[in-house]
């Protein structure tokens, strides 16, 4: 939809305005335009104590009851309680592998429906359409689903094999396309989009409250040239809204080292840079290593990108490799075989501190291509991956324009390595330029960037309201707030919508999310 299109009167304010259109700001969508939950009649939920809970106001639905109430006692492996229950409920007892039916029923009630604008800047789905289109998700498939439309069964009217309950990026981001149609959500999408300014506006003297004021820019096609091409424009706008929700997920800006070099054209910070060198042909079997920097998945599929090529691998990352906290120890063995390779390598081969001068054992200090398989050579075993060395325990000091990089250890050690690419994997920041220092007095350290695992925005459990918001109306759902996965960001997206009833039954005047008729039907 495009906005200088939408009759929207000036000084109006809208409802709800969502900044993000990846899965959190769709399920919020969904919630928003009238599809509600219900406990059904005929079901019954494995966990007795909560079923009893949802029977004792069976006519109410989940929005209307009291969450808290509900998520006593309840465990998962999300630390936010809303999402433990909304998960428990869509999928009960999915960690033990079983498949009990929700005892969810989802009814369309227009009546309840919030008129509200999702913000994005491509299509429905958000980073899933950048992502690479081949590798499995991390997640089974029925764990990246949104309420209503179930994912296996659009996988398999998609293709006719179906291998495993893993779905592809590109799969998953067709699907999250596919729902915002399905289910009849276009009008509240404004693609394109990218936002500029948030900042909160001041009530007037005629009595206008308090609220958000949203401000961004739009592109879309201009007049189409002779040779067939189009010419992009992109279009101020600018919005008012009682609430706003920051939903744009934390994939914009790569992190950095920090270090000296790391501008340098062969140190790169994405997978799909690493990809585009490999359809370019700039690396095979006979490359300097590939230094790869990171303990992530995404570290892991560059491991096994490079690998792949037989291009020898050098794996350089902070914790060591028995950390818990370290993704691969967390994932099972049978559902991801490829990650479990990856973390055997990591175990197996790694570097060890180099010998005394006078020893003849192959010194590390400064690494090349023969060097690595000199290596593997003589500590090679059944289950040796050639090419490949660990550096646990180490971290990136100086990238040189000579192409070498400069490892420490924990215990002070350095060692050179020669590479033909370096690539910095480490995460990500979301990119919230929109708001005053970039949102960092909204985080649980305000000295500190925001970000997914160490520093998400506070919020409230049970709200998802922003605590250090400069306003009341200010929501956070998804990675910025802590969640990286689909299955348990829905729960930010029903303590939301379930706050916005409340303060919609409260009828707290000028604040209130209700809006007039008129300026309802001019989103609609």
């Amino acid at each position: 939809m495009d906005l200088h299109n939408k009759d929207i009167v000036p000084g109006e304010i809208l409802p709800v305005v969502i900044i993000g259109n990846g899965p959190s700001g769709i399920c919020l969508s969904y919630l928003l335009s009238g599809h509600t939950p219900y406990l059904s009649p005929e079901a019954s939920h494995p966990n007795p104590l909560l079923h009893s809970k949802l029977a004792e106001q069976a006519h109410l639905s989940l929005l209307e009851q009291d969450l808290e109430y509900l998520c006593e006692g309840l465990e998962g492996r999300s630390s936010n309680p809303v999402a433990v229950l909304f998960d428990s409920l869509l999928l009960p007892d999915s960690d033990f592998g079983l498949e009990h039916t929700s005892p969810l029923e989802w009814r369309y009630e227009p009546e309840r429906a919030v008129p509200h604008l999702v913000l994005g800047k491509g299509p429905p789905g958000g980073a899933w359409h950048a992502m690479e289109g081949s590798m499995l998700t991390l997640s089974l498939a029925n764990w990246m689903e949104l309420p209503g439309l179930k994912l296996k069964d659009w996988i398999r009217d998609k293709r006719r094999n179906v291998r495993n309950d893993r779905a592809t990026p590109a799969e998953i981001a067709s699907y999250y396309q596919h729902y915002v149609s399905q289910m009849s959500l276009e009008q509240s999408f404004a693609c394109r989009t990218t936002v500029t300014s948030v900042t909160r506006q001041p009530g007037n003297e005629d009595g206008s409250p308090p609220c958000w004021r949203v401000m961004g820019l739009q592109r879309r096609e201009g007049e189409e040239l002779a040779d067939g091409s189009s010419v992009s424009q992109e279009v101020p706008f600018s919005v008012l809204a009682h609430n706003v929700v920051l939903a744009t997920g934390t994939h914009d800006i790569p992190a950095r080292l920090g270090v000296e070099g790391e501008a340098l054209p062969f140190v790169y910070h994405s997978f799909w840079e690493l990809e585009a060198a490999i359809s370019r042909g700039e690396l095979d079997q006979s490359s300097d290593p590939v230094l790869v920097v990171g303990a992530g998945l995404t570290a892991a599929d560059a491991v096994l990108a490079a690998h792949h090529l037989n291009t020898p691998v050098c794996h350089v990352f902070r914790r060591s490799v028995t950390d818990p906290g370290l993704i691969f120890n967390q994932l099972p063995k049978l559902l991801y075989p490829e990650y479990h390779k990856v973390h055997q390598m990591m175990t197996q081969q790694q570097h060890r501190p180099s010998p005394p001068p006078h020893d003849n054992a192959q010194n590390l200090h400064q690494s090349s291509p023969s060097s690595l398989s000199q290596h593997h050579s003589y500590t090679s075993s059944p289950s040796s991956y050639p090419g490949y060395l660990s550096f646990p325990l180490h971290r990136v000091v100086e990238f040189r324009p000579d192409r070498k990089c400069v490892l420490e250890s924990d215990s002070g050690e350095r060692t050179v390595v020669q590479v033909s690419k370096a690539l910095v994997l480490i995460g990500a920041h979301p990119n919230l330029s929109f708001l005053d220092n970039n949102g960092r007095s909204l985080g649980l350290d305000p000295s500190k960037p925001i970000s997914c695992r160490r520093n998400p925005i506070e919020v409230d459990p049970f709200t998802n309201k922003v605590v250090a918001a400069g306003g009341p109306g200010m929501y956070a759902m998804g990675p910025l707030v802590g969640e990286n996965f689909v299955r348990f960001l829905k729960g930010g997206a029903l303590a939301i919508a379930s706050d916005l009833a409340v303060r919609g039954r409260e009828g707290r005047g000028a604040e209130d999310v209700t809006m007039d008729r008129q300026v309802a039907s001019q989103i609609q």
